[in-house]
């Protein structure tokens, strides 16, 4: 029997490539998508046609009810959320509402109508925020450091709760850092792929950033989010790191980036202190062992340098695309 999957967050880095996953595997998605004016559908174009978009919001449980109800789901993957820790600090409440709260209702819309479906949360390595050990794995103490790290902690805690309460097959991925051509503008990695392309096609002259110091472990999103689905296939349900085990810095990142092309980022990068955090967090660095035993998933199946170098890839190709009138460069290998 055809498997049925409901997605939030579709239509952003994560939910995009999960939807293409599941439709590989011959499920038939639902999504949970939430009205505006001008519907935003880069990241699903191509599959637009092969799931079934749901009206709905995180903030209003009437609506998710209604939505477990009309796709019947034997998985839940849930996604959505205000997920930039810079805007966390500037839109706490609704960071609260959206990225906790949200959780919640997402949680009890599935124990009352469909309570037999197997739960995935979107958690985040920002719940580890100022880490009091090195690696973190799944024991180690959150110490949130952003109104976004924080509210992921709630609907973390509330995933755990709603296992345990009701006997709910929930489990949450402590995801680390992860990029894609497909991720948010506004994220670091991004911001500097997409600012690579255009400086290597003349169309910015520099690019602005904060610490460059910070650490991060960084892996693809294609990759990780087979553990999502991953961690619904077994026997019980548990939670997860989901990391690569390697650290680099933002420096290391513009490194490759701009050399990639065959610049060098020390004359075209600037540290501006406004993009500093209120409350930084220094290093994040996951160990992923028990997903790798438990879940049998390999970490680095792409490499750091090998995902720089295609999120550069993708910028340069869209940036020509968008300035047509210049012929696209190629860049070095």
């Amino acid at each position: 029997m055809t498997k049925r999957a409901l997605i939030t967050g579709i239509t952003g880095q994560d939910g995009s490539y999960l939807a293409d996953l599941l439709l590989e595997k011959g499920y038939e998605v639902f999504a949970i998508r939430r009205r505006t004016s001008v519907p935003i559908m880069e990241n699903i174009a191509h599959i637009a046609d092969r799931i079934e978009i749901i009206d709905g919001d995180l903030l209003d449980i009437s609506s998710l009810i209604q939505a477990v109800k009309i796709s019947d789901p034997d998985e839940v993957y849930n996604l959505a959320a205000q997920s930039f820790v810079g805007t966390s600090w500037d839109q706490p409440l609704l960071t609260g509402q959206v990225t906790a709260l949200g959780v919640a209702n997402m949680l009890e819309a599935v124990r009352i109508v469909k309570p037999t479906a197997r739960f995935y949360q979107a958690s985040s390595s920002e719940m580890f925020g100022k880490v009091v050990e090195t690696p973190q794995t799944e024991t180690t103490p959150l110490y949130p450091r952003s109104p976004y790290g924080a509210a992921k902690v709630y609907g973390h805690w509330m995933t755990v709760n709603y296992r345990e309460s009701f006997n709910m097959f929930a489990c949450s991925g402590i995801l680390f850092n992860h990029e894609s051509p497909r991720r948010g503008i506004e994220f670091v990695t991004r911001k500097i792929t997409d600012a690579v392309a255009r400086i290597k096609l003349g169309h910015q002259s520099e690019l602005r950033l904060g610490n460059l110091d910070s650490l991060r472990d960084w892996g693809y999103a294609k990759d990780y989010v087979e553990c999502m689905w991953l961690m619904l296939q077994q026997e019980q349900p548990d939670d997860y790191v989901i990391a690569t085990g390697e650290m680099h810095t933002v420096r290391e990142f513009c490194e490759i980036a701009f050399g990639y092309v065959g610049l060098d980022y020390q004359d075209y990068v600037v540290t501006d202190p406004k993009f500093f955090r209120a409350a930084e967090v220094d290093l994040l660095l996951g160990n992923p062992a028990k997903a790798v035993k438990t879940l049998e998933w390999t970490p680095q199946k792409t490499t750091f340098k090998q995902l720089v170098q295609l999120m550069v890839d993708a910028d340069l190709e869209r940036v020509a695309r968008t300035y047509s009138h210049i012929s696209p460069v190629t860049s070095n290998a």
